[in-house]
């Protein structure tokens, strides 16, 4: 059972790492670039992060997190790890939601959106993409961001970190 909970807090903080890291770093330093450049790199990134990798880790946390709130329930004397786990779930399939109805969609338009041949199609992508996509990455860096917390809380309740 803690070992559970501990790979779902890992995988949830992995998965939180990967997004700030786009919202700290990668978008602002796109950001900086022309949008030929931008619209290239986002489409590698985007085709590059469909790995087993990225899949252990955003796929393993809502499975992890599945298992722990199981063997929480099933647990007497867990209530506080239990609704810490209840809550990162909650928080963690917000961000799969908010991905999955913004985020993907960007990235399938921008993939649609075929190579920037015209002077006008690369600023034209940018412009659909960018802003829409990184205020979405935000929201999910602090919606997995408190679920990680929210983790760490059931760790502590559940007394193996303290």
């Amino acid at each position: 059972m803690s070992l559970v909970l501990i790979a779902a807090t890992v995988t949830t903080g992995l998965v939180a790492g990967l997004f700030y890291g786009f919202s700290i770093a990668v978008m602002p330093g796109l950001a900086r670039a022309d949008d030929r450049t931008l619209v290239t790199v986002m489409r590698r990134i985007n085709a590059a992060i469909l790995n087993g990798w990225f899949l252990l880790g955003y796929v393993g946390t809502i499975l992890l997190d599945a298992l722990a709130l199981v063997l929480f329930a099933l647990r007497p004397g867990s209530r506080a790890a239990l609704a810490a786990i209840a809550v990162s779930t909650a928080l963690y399939l917000a961000a799969v939601v908010l991905t999955a109805r913004v985020n993907i969609p960007l990235n399938n338009a921008l993939e649609a959106a075929g190579q920037a041949r015209g002077s006008t199609e690369p600023a034209l992508a940018r412009r659909a993409f960018e802003r829409p996509w990184v205020r979405a990455n935000h929201a999910r860096t602090l919606l997995c961001a408190a679920a990680l917390a929210a983790h760490c809380w059931a760790l502590v309740a559940h007394g193996v970190a303290g």
